[in-house]
């Protein structure tokens, strides 16, 4: 391999210790990096590619009804709840990731009757238990539910990834706009107020009454899915619906320069056109991309290395290789 390639490597390969060489590795991808400031910047570089999506944001908003948002891996649907949280100044983004083994309960909050158990063991006197609320904490669902007058926005990530009896269990409480922690309705009443923390990171206490949450505004709910699965007509019924579109040329190039500031639209002319020459023929992700333009950034010529471009630009689904 000609030594010109081999300027912009950290790792050699030669298995000789080189403790500076790490040093020379560029600031991360702003899109990879985890301070608190990156996380709360996240969505901040979003660029609607359609008015209908703004027009369906602003549907969900004045109608409080769930917007499901469906599309091709990459195209700014996670983003998007990230974009409209930090233009209406909504606060942090509830973030609920779901998996198959996903449920309900898990989402509107957690009780740790164990711990409690334990600690009236350790304290010896097992008949009285500690106060109950140590051992509560609203789940994502439950936080955005029990919110003030000012709507959350909670993102309900890959739903379609859930189990068949998820989106069900959801209905009563997108139609109600309530539910109950059993635990604290059963307490006496002169102890039914109890202060528990929400799902935030910032040690917030929400004040329940009687065991029941009732919003007080209707959250923004998205609801994300890469269309594994058909959901019930009952279920669809209640949802907004908005299928995102891959972005154009001219739009790719918005979406590099936001996220890249410093790189100059001539430095990924060529690079746009491979990409969206590619993308006709395999399912390509818009981070696949600015992947590519950072190491362009960095002076590295992905053109110029076919196999590095081929891993960059793999299709996601297999089709087209």
């Amino acid at each position: 391999m000609p030594e010109t390639n081999r300027t912009w490597w950290i790792y050699q390969g030669t298995n000789q210790p080189d403790k500076e060489a790490i040093t020379r590795l560029p600031p991360a991808p702003p899109w990879r990096q985890f301070t608190d400031k990156a996380s709360d910047n996240r969505g901040t570089q979003f660029k609607p590619t359609d008015p209908n999506e703004i027009e369906l944001v602003n549907a969900a908003l004045y109608l409080r009804r769930p917007l499901l948002v469906t599309g091709r891996p990459g195209t700014g649907k996670t983003t998007l709840a990230f974009a409209v949280a930090h233009e209406l100044q909504l606060g942090k983004v509830l973030h609920w990731s779901i998996t198959t083994r996903s449920t309900l309960p898990e989402g509107l909050y957690r009780y740790d009757a164990i711990a409690r158990l334990q600690d009236a063991s350790l304290r010896g006197d097992r008949t009285t238990l500690p106060d109950i609320s140590r051992y509560l904490r609203l789940g994502p669902l439950g936080t955005a539910f029990a919110a003030g007058k000012r709507p959350r926005v909670l993102l309900i990530d890959e739903i379609d990834k859930s189990d068949i009896d998820l989106p069900n269990d959801l209905l009563h409480i997108f139609e109600e706009g309530e539910f109950e922690i059993p635990e604290l309705a059963r307490l006496p009443k002169d102890q039914q107020t109890v202060k528990i923390r929400s799902y935030d990171d910032n040690g917030e206490t929400i004040e329940i009454k009687q065991g029941r949450v009732r919003c007080q505004e209707f959250p923004l709910v998205i609801m994300t899915s890469n269309g594994e699965k058909e959901f019930p007509p009952a279920f669809l019924r209640r949802c907004l619906r908005l299928e995102m579109q891959p972005p154009t040329k001219e739009q790719l190039s918005e979406i590099v320069t936001a996220h890249l500031a410093s790189i100059s639209k001539e430095e990924i002319a060529g690079l746009l056109d491979e990409f969206v020459q590619r993308r006709e023929k395999q399912d390509l992700a818009n981070d696949q991309l600015l992947n590519a333009a950072y190491l362009v950034l960095n002076s590295i010529k992905v053109l110029e290395r076919q196999e590095l471009q081929d891993a960059l630009w793999k299709s996601l689904s297999g089709e087209g290789e």
